[in-house]
């Protein structure tokens, strides 16, 4: 049996990793994507922060985040498993509610499976144009890092890069942000809790507002963001 320490010790190397993968400097290119939420603040539906920590929390509980989640989990279970991976991958694209989106999600997954290749080989990684959630998942079980964990640090990567993309749309400050990241770490562990036992029947959402921006900002102009 493993000691406390030693434990301690493992529980903190997968943190470290995680903290890697899922950083603002990791290159994904995650900066460059708002996921539908700079069409949201030029319709003015997005105009504040109450508004804007509605909009994060509902993509938790009802949106395509939730999805994000539970494919993770998925992957995760099926790490190199390559049909599997395969098989989610393509439910993922086939989950994207435009073309946009699918270029925010398999671009993103490419870039993170070329940059975790220094943690992990090459050939063992799902194939370049993975959706980034199921590219995450997959790395995950490889590495091994814990499940859940896994799960709440892809969550709360989506979370921060959604209020830099606030601050940088004016819709908050940099305080205003904290204090909602703050709010919503309880709906992100709860999301991810919820993923981990999930299973692809559960998949579906309800935050068609959200989906509605994001189908809409392909025509936006000028614009900020890829998505």
């Amino acid at each position: 049996m493993a000691s406390p320490e030693r434990t301690a010790m493992k529980s903190s190397a997968e943190l470290l990793t995680l903290m890697s993968w899922l950083s603002p400097v990791f290159p994904t290119g995650g900066f460059a994507y708002s996921a539908g939420l700079e069409q949201a603040a030029a319709q003015g539906l997005v105009d504040g922060p109450a508004v804007l920590e509605d909009w994060i929390a509902a993509q938790l509980a009802h949106g395509g985040l939730r999805n994000d989640a539970i494919l993770l989990a998925r992957a995760h279970d099926a790490a190199g498993d390559r049909a599997a991976i395969g098989e989610l991958a393509d439910l993922a694209a086939a989950l994207c509610v435009c073309a946009q989106r699918l270029r925010e999600t398999t671009d993103q997954g490419t870039s993170f499976l070329n940059a975790a290749a220094h943690w992990i080989g090459a050939d063992r990684l799902p194939g370049r144009g993975t959706p980034l959630p199921v590219a995450v998942g997959a790395a995950a079980g490889l590495a091994p890092v814990d499940r859940v964990a896994a799960i709440a640090a892809y969550l709360h990567g989506f979370v921060s890069n959604q209020l830099q993309c606030a601050i940088r749309l004016s819709i908050t400050g940099q305080d205003g942000a904290a204090g909602i990241l703050s709010r919503i770490e309880p709906a992100i562990y709860a999301c991810a809790l919820d993923a981990g036992d999930a299973t692809l029947d559960d998949l579906g959402g309800a935050a068609f507002i959200a989906d509605s921006m994001a189908m809409r900002h392909e025509t936006l102009e000028p614009r900020l963001f890829l998505s």
